[in-house]
């Protein structure tokens, strides 16, 4: 099926590529969100990749999974888009965090169980859990976001990444070192 994919993208078929893109948006996106954290910056760079993956088609050789490629295209975009620094604002912003995400107006957070100050934790919780993934060793930070938000096997870690499987289960348990490490003061303050 994948292989039928790549030889009519590769012949032009424009309909073959749109189907490329809708078999492999959600996960591109969410790759790129759980690296850089912005819906919006993460859909840009999405739309990267596929620009990427259209214009290396010919260059597939399928040595690896068509979704291992593109996870490979993914991840490096991202990193890419954070080296070169272009997106600024890898935070929520504050009218994000108070916005409903399906209409961005604010949230009608009312009734007998809305505990504002539960939602200005969990909020908090979630800028201080970002801040702290975002500050983790590149590898680590990639291995993490594929496994934990990506639901990743670490096979298919080690394939996206290009490295050993011994390597992930290191990146990963380092990774959740490095948080606890972080976050420690955060959950026990005393």
């Amino acid at each position: 099926m994948a292989e039928e994919l790549i030889e009519e993208i590769k012949r032009g078929d424009e309909e073959a590529f749109r189907k490329l893109i809708a078999d492999y948006q959600d996960m591109v996106i969410n790759t790129c969100y759980g690296l850089v954290q912005n819906k919006a910056d993460a859909e840009d760079i999405a739309q990267d990749v596929f620009v990427k993956v259209y214009q290396s088609i010919h260059h597939f050789r399928g040595e690896s999974k068509l979704s291992t490629w593109i996870y490979r295209i993914a991840v490096n975009q991202s990193l890419n888009a954070i080296r070169k620094n272009r997106f600024k604002n890898w935070w929520i912003k504050l009218e994000e965090a108070f916005s409903d995400p399906s209409t961005g107006r604010e949230r009608q957070e009312t009734g007998p169980y809305f505990m504002p100050h539960k939602k200005m934790e969990t909020d908090e919780g979630l800028r201080i859990i970002r801040k702290a993934i975002l500050n983790l060793p590149k590898n680590q930070r990639i291995a993490l976001t594929l496994h934990k938000y990506e639901e990743r096997s670490y096979s298919e870690i080690a394939g996206i990444m290009q490295t050993s499987l011994s390597s992930v289960e290191s990146l990963i348990f380092r990774a959740k070192r490095n948080l606890r490490k972080k976050l420690v003061h955060y959950y026990n303050p005393d």
